[in-house]
């Protein structure tokens, strides 16, 4: 039967820094929910402001695959391996952090604000050696579809990451329905809705709603008013 656990745009946490506005689905920095810990291999989803000429400086990760998609502006990417790099709408990035790295990230314009998500999911692999990926994806050339964007194996399409994990991203218009079959048995998949509103397995979602739903072997979504959506499947034991 399947399960779901539903994550509600207002009811995430929210860190103000002045400087970072970043709303975050899972527990994250000082705000500890003990029921919002992950799900499954997701540990982190943090919907993330920066105002323009700021940013985090250096700091460490280490053991945890990190990805970032860039959603307006663009951030500026340095790292401990040496890699320097401007991530704009259309990319996403990932870290696999592994023994560790050093690394900082800045809005790229001075006076525009840069919004992206930040994603952190557990590896199946611990102590690997840290590696860099960035690559492009234009959901504008197979509309009304999922892309895969992110996937385990590094001959498939998109980046790849240390965990059995999957990510799909689409732009649909308004009144079209989909479905997504899972790839993995025993994952289950997180729903984030970016844009607009849809309904999956009969349960409404809008703007920054999420949904987890695992123990199902495929999602009906129903596409309510124009919407761009993110899928991350993943392990719920891994």
């Amino acid at each position: 039967m399947a399960q779901t656990v539903l994550h509600k745009a207002d009811s995430r946490s929210i860190a103000d820094h002045g400087w970072l506005k970043s709303f975050q689905t899972f527990s994250f920095g000082g705000n500890y929910n003990p029921e919002r810990i992950q799900f499954g291999a997701l540990r982190v989803l943090n919907d993330d402001t920066i105002d323009g000429g700021t940013g985090f400086g250096e700091h460490p990760h280490d053991n945890m695959e990190i990805i970032s998609i860039v959603l307006e502006g663009g951030l500026k990417h340095e790292d401990s391996m040496h890699n320097v790099a401007i991530i704009e709408p259309g990319e996403i990035q990932v870290m696999s952090a592994g023994t560790g790295i050093y690394h900082q990230e800045y809005n790229k314009e001075e006076n525009v604000p840069a919004k992206f998500l930040q994603i952190w999911l557990f590896p199946n692999q611990r102590n690997v050696t840290p590696r860099y990926q960035q690559e492009r994806y234009d959901t504008t050339l197979l509309p009304n579809q999922f892309i895969q964007i992110l996937s385990p194996d590094k001959n498939d399409a998109g980046v790849w990451i240390y965990q059995d994990a999957w990510f799909h991203l689409g732009k649909f218009d308004a009144g079209l329905k989909t479905d997504y079959t899972l790839k993995g048995k025993g994952n289950g998949v997180y729903v984030f809705v970016i844009k607009g509103s849809i309904q999956v397995n009969g349960q409404d979602l809008t703007e920054r709603d999420g949904l987890g739903i695992w123990e199902v072997d495929k999602l009906n979504i129903n596409i309510l008013t124009d919407a761009e959506v993110l899928l991350m499947e993943v392990p719920m034991n891994y």
